[in-house]
């Protein structure tokens, strides 16, 4: 009661919810149950406080809007508390700090734009940035679809036809007491491994992937699966400009929002994924503590272009380095695309290749000996 009229609210009688009354969304939040928001859900939001706030409507306000037409459970539970929060005299950004969801890239942007009387504009700019990163992923997740569905197709139908398919083969063989080639012979004894070994393999794997799992949560192990990850021809080049591209845009938002140089630079190495490419960015952000230019040490990393690593020069020197740089994210996000193309130009065709070869080999081995026998008999 006395926290309601200190809001003004005079409150006659407050009684506990019943069972028909309880925030399922919260109750399921509260016990994990539901994941946080995502990026889309976080990118939408961010455009309508925007629009809100460039018409002139107060900031609880926008938030209670928002907070009321929101769908996601989660995200609603966290404008309610942002709310509240700001509501009692904290900052938007100290109170986005509290909640999950919101990273400590967004929370640094609202800050320079609350400091700066320019929230709105910053809004602006990160839902511009996170649409675009978003529209990359989706774009890398849909080229890599197809291949994959073909792959699990392809694997389950040649297993089914080792497994089911040859050893009636095998079966009509024996009782016609035909010679078998040896191309037939590798195919039985590689059918009858496979229906000897399948679920120990099957165990096996579950066993290696868990095992994996683990050894990558570790920081040794996930810094030597980046290494190997970049290391794969055109899949690795897709792995590093696409992390370039999001690390050259997050760095151009934030200059561009008064953030500092060094503070920047944290922030940004803090959004970074890949443990060798944080690494190698970490040397960058020491090298400009101790006073030196940007582009002395990005020019030291081997996989950083020497044509992009001019143009951030040129934007260092001539004071734009924030609209260089998105310049520079466009042209790592364009070379990611290209790259992106190639590849599933090429691994397409030759997934249809390997597996077509494969199946194509069994059914031959298979068919082999019937047509020597027919010739035969001839």
């Amino acid at each position: 009661k006395r926290l309601l009229m200190r809001q003004g609210i005079k409150v006659k009688t407050i009684s506990a919810p019943g069972a028909l009354d309880v925030d399922l969304g919260k109750l399921l939040i509260d016990y994990g149950l539901i994941a946080p928001f995502g990026l889309e859900e976080l990118g939408r939001f961010t455009r309508q406080f925007s629009t809100l706030l460039d018409a002139g409507v107060p900031i609880v306000e926008c938030l209670d809007i928002l907070a009321r037409q929101e769908k996601n459970p989660a995200l609603k539970t966290a404008i309610r508390n942002v709310v509240s929060e700001v509501g009692n005299g904290k900052a938007l950004y100290e109170a986005l700090q509290a909640q999950k969801g919101f990273s400590k890239l967004y929370c640094q942007l609202v800050k320079a734009g609350e400091a700066g009387g320019i929230l709105d504009i910053i809004l602006q700019k990160l839902a511009d940035f996170m649409e675009k990163n978003e529209a990359l992923k989706k774009r890398i997740k849909k080229a890599l679809t197809y291949p994959t569905i073909v792959l699990l197709v392809g694997i389950g139908v040649t297993w089914g036809l080792l497994t089911f398919v040859v050893p009636m083969f095998v079966e009509m063989l024996v009782d016609a007491g035909q010679q078998i080639p040896a191309v037939t012979q590798f195919v039985i004894d590689v059918s009858d491994f496979i229906q000897k070994y399948t679920l120990l393999g099957l165990a096996l794997g579950i066993a290696g992937f868990f095992a994996f799992m683990n050894f990558k949560k570790t920081r040794e192990g996930k810094r030597k699966w980046d290494q190997f990850v970049m290391g794969v021809p055109l899949f690795g080049a897709i792995v590093i400009k696409g992390t370039l591209a999001s690390f050259t845009r997050t760095l151009a938002t934030m200059l561009g929002s008064g953030v500092a140089l060094i503070d920047s630079l944290d922030v940004c190495i803090d959004t970074i994924d890949n443990v060798q490419i944080q690494k190698d960015l970490m040397m960058v952000r020491e090298a400009v503590t101790k006073g030196k230019s940007i582009t002395e040490p990005l020019s030291r990393i081997r996989y950083f272009p020497s044509l992009v690593n001019q143009m951030v020069k040129v934007g260092e020197s001539t004071g734009n380095l924030d609209q260089m740089l998105i310049k520079v994210s466009d042209v790592f996000e364009t070379e990611t695309e290209d790259t992106i193309d190639t590849m599933t130009s090429m691994i397409e065709p030759l997934i249809l290749v390997v597996l077509g070869g494969i199946i194509g080999t069994v059914l031959i081995a298979m068919y082999m000996p019937v047509f020597m026998a027919a010739g035969a008999a001839g």
